[in-house]
């Protein structure tokens, strides 16, 4: 009995499933690229089913020859289906801010070279294809767009540098967006038999990208923000980044006008750099794989697919078709290799990208490999009614030759040029650190093996064999280490702290795994983290601090808060800000701790003492800052940072009891249903830690003004009442209070922190219990010079009329500020950084470490 129907489609399905499964370790066995033999496969299949529905021998195999030539799949489908997983997964899949420093690079390949190969080709064939120029640079337009998934596959196989795979990577995402938006406007001149207009053509062209750009960030962030808001729900979040790229592209694509494709990898590439934030590391972990699944079986199924259409566009092909085709991938390997080797200088020259080397050149202009996507605007062509026979039949047969050439020509060669030009081996920095991880860690495997083979029994002929051979290649790996002098000690400074940075960033997504630490916390110090290995990578070691401190200075979120609070008097958002900020600090704090035994346990025996000492010395003053600024605010709120590191605390041991409970049910030494119970109850507790701890903004004004030696005249009611009438100010190193010959508006009454200013005669320093521009308002003048804040400060601004008027009822006020700027000129006056409420003073630094810590190191 013949199968047919749904049924038929669905068994043939499943057929593709199970050639898919066998293809990709044939690929490897056989050491050819997986794109090539899955387009081998898809022509073969399609012939043998042409063969067989026209035969009339084989019968029986008719239902099935006609599920796969008839397969419901046309060229709409490619696209809406496979495409926008291809995009998401592979926007996804990018380290955004690596692809960052490559912009311009990634932007000539993917949207000139594309305008550049459309208009070659189609100026190639003009003269000889007895086509219109329109329909030849329509063909060009369907032929630029080249295929990442044979090219990026051959390099992840055969260990080609990240950087080439990279660019390869990036160059996709935005390819596929130039290529199908020319195409759509081509196609509309050949349907429609009108002229085309440059400019309006480049308008519409920028407008479907920017406007993409937009729609698919802010979707992509809409997204993430309903995703934080789920609870910690797994099958939910992943749902969700599931409908994102449909939502997405047919939103742009259908409704909006905009490019499907470029809305589509720009809320990829969102998530990619939002996801470790927003997402449990575990859920993100598995979300990744989820999605590399789903790209292997839409990328193998479309390259099957559309493989399997090859015999019907071929049909009545010439052998002028062949002479035709020849000119166009010569004319295409022509354009991409100007634009590589032309115009890629022209960027490292203007410093808009890093120099590109000759190797890399020369594989990418090779690896040009057109594939599915192509097959996919050709078969549109051929499909659409309004296209005339004769277009329709030039632009199957060409752009199909076409992709047969790329693919078995460039794509079964590429893997030799790649290893031709040693792009599969490490760099002299790579080479000469491994060498140096080699010959340390071979020597701790041998120890280890040694113990547990006693452990276990071994014989001892055994036990000397295996060890003997390891440590002989621990041997000969420290014989050949260059290290020493490969790598200059500038060069182990940054590896050292990029991997520092890296390391933080491991123990960043470790404590995210605890429940309850919040999600923007987390994104600021991820986000930071990989700041600072990237400034590390490009700048050494002033980069790396440069991240850093951008880290400890209030976010422009913060100030606006700040704003809000001392114009408006409205405290929540600022509340909320200082929550965050403790709560980053101390997780800040805590991972610095760790770093530091990470340093001295790991990284010493491999980059030596010296080096070592450099970095301890940069990670010290990390930790001078990060202690500056959790103690200015522990100061004020003792007991809101008490109960935020209990909080945090328990929510680690929670974790800790879970994972142990974990253990000892994979060991079956507890049963499943007692699991789950322990699970439960560990659960209750979270949620007993969820409840939002209360921070009171404005605790403790009052007390703090008391403190202040001009105050001591005043009556406490009236410092009751001044309170009210105070905010609260916290300002960074190096921040700016006062300019000089500026107006002051506003005095400020330092509780913590030490600030500077620079006058012709002296340098003044300001600490805990002064009130800076007092001075400036009782002679009724501009401020004499640049008040400069040393320290991460915490200032409490009076309103110069409220200031007035309290000077103007309290003389004495003027009288003790006077006294006490006569006795700081004469130096009779030492700051101080922290005055208790009892008004005992505690100094810490010294003004000139402070200095030292505001100015790069």
């Amino acid at each position: 009995m013949m199968v047919t129907g749904l049924a038929a489609v669905l068994l043939a399905l499943a057929f593709l499933l199970t050639l898919v499964s066998i293809i990709q370790p044939l690929a490897k066995r056989l050491e050819i690229s997986e794109a090539v033999l899955l387009a081998l496969t898809g022509i073969g299949l399609g012939l043998i089913a042409s063969l067989i529905v026209r035969s009339s021998a084989t019968d029986l195999l008719d239902g099935a020859a006609e599920a796969l030539i008839y397969f419901p799949v046309n060229s709409e489908a490619f696209l809406l289906i496979f495409l926008p997983i291809l995009v998401f997964q592979g926007a996804m899949a990018i380290d955004v801010r690596r692809l960052a420093h490559e912009t311009a690079t990634v932007l000539l390949l993917a949207v000139v070279a594309v305008i550049v190969s459309t208009a070659t080709i189609g100026f190639a064939l003009y003269p000889f294809a007895k086509q219109s120029l329109v329909v030849c640079l329509l063909l060009g337009s369907i032929v630029a767009t080249t295929d990442p998934s044979a090219v990026a596959g051959i390099f992840r196989e055969i260990g080609a540098a990240s950087r080439l795979t990279r660019l390869v990577e990036g160059e996709a995402l935005l390819n596929d967006a130039a290529a199908i938006s020319i195409f759509s406007i081509l196609l509309a001149a050949v349907t429609s038999h009108h002229q085309i207009h440059p400019t309006e053509a480049l308008i519409d062209f920028m407008t479907a990208f920017i406007g993409a750009i937009v729609v698919g960030v802010c979707l992509a962030r809409l997204t993430l923000l309903l995703i934080a808001g789920l609870g910690g729900s797994a099958a939910s979040e992943i749902t969700l980044t599931l409908a994102l790229p449909y939502a997405v592209y047919i939103l742009c694509d259908e409704m909006l006008g905009f490019s499907g494709v470029v809305a589509t990898a720009a809320a990829g590439l969102t998530v990619s750099a939002y996801g470790p934030s927003t997402f449990r590391p575990q859920v993100w972990r598995f979300l990744n794989e989820m999605w590399e699944q789903l790209v292997f079986w839409a990328g193998s199924l479309v390259f099957l697919l559309a493989a399997m259409l090859v015999p019907r566009l071929l049909i009545g092909m010439t052998r002028w078709d062949f002479v035709l085709i020849l000119i166009a991938s010569v004319a295409g390997l022509i354009a991409r290799s100007a634009v590589i080797f032309g115009m890629l200088p022209l960027l490292a020259i203007t410093k808009l990208s890093p120099p590109v080397p000759n190797p890399f050149k020369a594989t990418m202009a090779w690896g040009g490999i057109r594939g599915a996507i192509t097959l996919a605007l050709a078969l549109a062509v051929t499909e659409n009614q309004s296209v005339s026979s004769p277009v329709a039949h030039f632009v199957g047969i060409i752009a199909t030759g076409f992709v047969l050439i790329t693919l078995l020509i460039n794509g079964t060669t590429l893997r030799a040029l790649v290893l031709f030009f040693k792009l599969d081996q490490l760099s002299p920095i790579d080479q000469a650190i491994r060498q140096q991880i080699v010959g340390i860690g071979l020597g701790e495997v041998a120890e280890r093996t040694r113990e547990l083979s006693e452990e276990l029994g071994f014989s001892e002929q055994t036990r000397a064999g295996v060890i003997s051979r390891l440590e002989r290649r621990a041997e000969k790996e420290r014989a050949a280490n260059n290290f020493e002098s490969a790598l200059s000690d500038r060069n182990r400074v940054n590896i050292a702290l990029i991997t520092i940075a890296n390391q933080e960033r491991s123990l960043l997504l470790d404590l995210f795994r605890i429940q309850g630490l919040s999600r923007r916390v987390m994104e600021t110090l991820l986000r930071t983290a990989e700041s600072m290995a990237d400034g590390a990578r490009l700048e050494g070691r002033y980069g790396y601090v440069r991240a850093l401190k951008r880290r400890l200075q209030p976010s422009l979120r913060f100030r606006i808060a700040q704003e809000l609070h001392s114009r408006l008097h409205i405290d929540e958002p600022l509340t909320n800000c200082m929550m965050e900020r403790f709560e980053m600090l101390i997780i800040a704090h805590l991972v610095s701790l760790s770093l530091q035994r990470f340093v001295r346990q790991r990284m010493e025996p491999t980059l030596g003492p010296r080096i070592t000492e450099i970095v301890s010395e940069v990670l010290g003053r990390q930790r001078k800052l990060l202690d500056d600024a959790l103690e200015t605010l522990r100061l004020h709120y003792s007991g809101y940072s008490e109960a935020l590191e209990s909080r945090i605390l328990r929510q680690i041991a929670l974790r800790l009891e879970d994972e142990e409970y974990d253990a000892l049910e994979a060991d079956s030494l507890i049963s499943e249903e007692l699991h789950r119970e322990l699970h439960r109850e560990i659960e209750r507790q979270r949620a007993r830690l969820d409840a939002p701890l209360r921070f009171n903004l404005k605790s403790g004004i009052e007390q703090r003004l008391r403190a202040f030696p001009a105050f001591n005249g005043v009556p406490d009611s009236v410092l009751q009442k001044l309170s009210s009438k105070v905010s609260m100010h916290f300002v960074s190193p190096g921040e700016v209070l006062f300019k000089r010959g500026q107006r002051v508006r506003v005095v400020y009454a330092q509780v913590a922190g030490l600030a500077e200013v620079n006058l012709a005669e002296q340098e003044i320093l300001f600490g805990s219990g002064d009130l800076i521009g007092a001075a400036s308002v009782i002679r009724n003048d501009t401020m004499p010079g640049t008040v400069r804040s040393l320290q991460f400060s915490h200032l409490l601004a009076i309103p110069r009329p409220v200031f007035e008027k309290l000077l103007r009822d309290y003389p004495i006020v003027q009288r003790l500020i006077i006294q006490r700027s006569k006795k700081r000129a004469d130096g009779l006056l030492m700051p101080v950084t922290v005055r208790t409420l009892e008004g005992d003073a505690i100094s810490t630094a010294s003004a000139t470490e402070m200095r030292h810590l505001v100015s790069p190191l």
